[in-house]
């Protein structure tokens, strides 16, 4: 009974995250089932302490991630970099797209998958007003489809990555050496099939006239903080550093040079950060530490076990799909909390835990609630006026996330 208990709360505090009754924010279904949990006594609270600090560099991360973010946004480097996308250009619609999509790239690899759908999507949205674009959604879509085919270039793109691995996560090297081939598959073949599924709709001009705006000092500070952080959690990375707590403080220095060198109201930027992520982060660490007690995180690496110990091969490609399913049904924040237990408690083969984060990365891209990512990115989106249906969005995710999936698990045998 007790157990029913936990995972009817849990599925409940998890689908309010997802499709946010009453329009609450959905920190508050996920710090709520959090605390029903403790009050029902599912979870004591020294067990939810012990939830809380698994996170703890995880909210370093994202606090640092978020500071960068939006100091870029607000001394607008993204509208910079989106601007020299719509000249460079030159009037083809093809190369807009491409140029965007590269611009997505490096947003996603070097400031994380959250950055490019909350910061990017107005950037874009600014840069295909200027250029006069009458459909601007395949170029908006870029901003979804990439933040999650980006997101395992390295441990930096994505917090899940932070998630999944743990105190385990692989020096940088390692990293590079397990999923660059497979990032480098993802993140073309998701190209080429949204390209595929949008080329009717760039069938368009764009404008060539466009005033290019300038940069200020701040964004120029800004950009130097930004390849300053890239290096600094690089060499953290290449010598087995966790990344939250230097994140943390790049973020926070650099935020802190650009408020002073620019004389700007701190609150500004500090109003501008998105910080419900945090308590909810939180509160799924919470809503897993429970799920862990019903031996849910046990069963899952048994059938691990079991299955790599049957084929390897049979292990690997079966855990990345079923994953990237359970992502659109569940988010895939809490499955890859419970999967990066799983994982850590199992033993397996090095290739197949490599499926499953690629899983957990890349199979977000089927449907409009599959990440985190793609939530912000649709709230980013009706804020500047544009709506997609989940129908709509299952219909292209369909075709770029299975071809982007397969192509990017055959290529870790390579």
């Amino acid at each position: 009974m007790s157990f029913t208990i936990t995972w009817v709360v849990s599925v409940l505090a998890i689908a309010g995250v997802i499709i946010r009754p009453y329009k609450l924010p959905e920190a508050v279904w996920a710090v709520g089932g959090a605390g029903l949990l403790i009050v029902l006594q599912q979870i004591s609270p020294a067990e939810a302490m012990t939830g809380l600090s698994r996170g703890i560099d995880v909210y370093l991360f994202l606090t640092g991630m978020m500071l960068l973010a939006e100091t870029a946004r607000e001394e607008k480097l993204f509208d910079w970099l989106a601007a020299h996308a719509t000249v460079l250009a030159k009037g083809s619609s093809t190369r807009l797209f491409l140029l965007i999509y590269l611009v997505g790239v490096v947003v996603t690899v070097f400031l994380s998958n959250d950055a490019t759908a909350v910061v990017l999507t107005p950037a874009v949205a600014a840069a295909v007003r200027a250029a006069k674009v009458k459909n601007p959604l395949p170029y908006l879509l870029i901003c979804a489809f990439i933040a999650n085919a980006a997101s395992f270039v390295l441990p930096i793109s994505n917090p899940a990555n932070l998630v999944i691995y743990g105190s385990h996560m692989p020096p940088l090297w390692h990293w590079l050496s397990l999923y660059f081939i497979p990032s480098v598959v993802a993140v073309a073949a998701t190209y080429f099939a949204l390209y595929l599924t949008q080329r009717k709709a760039l069938k368009q001009p764009t404008e060539t006239n466009i005033e290019l705006p300038a940069l200020p000092r701040g964004g120029k500070t800004a950009l130097y903080g930004i390849l300053a952080t890239a290096v600094v959690l690089l060499i953290a990375s290449a010598m087995d550093m966790q990344l939250g707590l230097p994140t943390a403080i790049t973020g926070i220095l650099t935020s802190a040079i650009v408020i002073v060198s620019a004389r700007k109201d701190p609150r500004i930027v500090i109003k501008g950060v998105t910080w419900s992520v945090l308590p909810l982060v939180a509160g799924l660490f919470i809503i897993v530490e429970a799920l862990y007690k019903t031996g849910l995180i046990h069963s899952i690496s048994e059938l691990l076990d079991q299955s790599a110990a049957h084929s390897t091969t049979g292990a690997t490609w079966g855990s990345a799909f079923v994953i990237a399913a359970a992502c659109n049904l569940a988010n895939n924040l809490p499955v890859g909390l419970i999967a990066g237990n799983a994982t850590q408690v199992a033993h397996l083969p090095e290739i197949v835990k490599s499926a499953i984060l690629i899983g957990v990365d890349l199979g977000p891209n089927l449907s409009i609630t599959g990440s985190l990512a793609t939530i912000l990115w649709l709230v980013a989106l009706r804020r500047e006026g544009h709506t997609v249906s989940a129908w709509s969005f299952l219909k292209i995710g369909f075709w770029v996330m299975s071809v982007a999936l397969l192509l990017a698990i055959a290529a870790l045998w390579v």
